[in-house]
């Protein structure tokens, strides 16, 4: 194992690396590229949600694309920003998860974000970059093959960890992609829902 599961980061630059984090994760892309290119508020459309697969829903590709892009960097940035803190590497996890949780409740919105599926792909890319490959390759696997978004971000993001583990020999990273895995599946429950029902929606598919 290339590392322990010991942490050294104090409790004040963790508190530091996480406010910084989640200021970053708080931007709320889809709603101001939306609003600024004069669509409708991504909250009354579709799922609601406010992430790429809805922006996707308007009919605007390449909205949905800057979108995707705009939330996978927020979480990339502050994970580097967090390597910068005191705390190095540690804060770098630490602040990525305070983006994730700033995607998902960010204060702007009323605490009422995202399902944070790009922003955990760009807090892995942060992380690394080489597992973060894979995300990306079993996500558009199995959305090629299903055209279901969500089932495609609960496979990859459910064997994330594993692969940080056993793979990477990155058993700190796993256990945080492990905290970010269980609440983005817990963000998509009602997707979980529908999945089984038959009644989720596919990438594309308006209303």
């Amino acid at each position: 194992m290339a590392e322990t599961l010991n942490w050294s980061l104090s409790g004040s630059a963790a508190l530091v690396a996480l406010v910084v984090g989640y200021l970053f994760g708080s931007i709320p892309f889809g709603i101001i590229l939306t609003k600024l290119a004069g669509g409708p508020d991504l909250r009354s459309i579709g799922s609601g949600n406010i992430g790429a697969t809805n922006v996707l829903r308007t009919g605007n590709k390449k909205l949905a694309a800057a979108t995707l892009v705009g939330d996978m960097l927020k979480g990339t940035a502050a994970v580097l920003v967090g390597a910068r803190l005191p705390g190095g590497a540690e804060a770098a996890l630490v602040a990525g998860i305070g983006a994730f949780l700033g995607h998902l409740f960010p204060v702007w919105l009323r605490f009422k974000g995202g399902k944070g599926v790009a922003t955990f792909l760009g807090v892995l890319i942060g992380v690394k970059g080489s597992i973060a490959l894979i995300f990306a390759a079993i996500w558009l696997s199995i959305a090629y093959l299903s055209r279901y978004s969500s089932l495609s971000a609960l496979v990859a993001s459910l064997l994330t960890p594993l692969l940080l583990w056993f793979w990477a020999g990155m058993p700190k990273a796993a256990v945080v992609m492990g905290i970010l895995t269980v609440l983005l599946w817990i963000m998509h429950r009602t997707n979980i829902v529908r999945l089984l029902q038959g009644s989720e929606g596919k990438i594309g598919q308006k209303g």
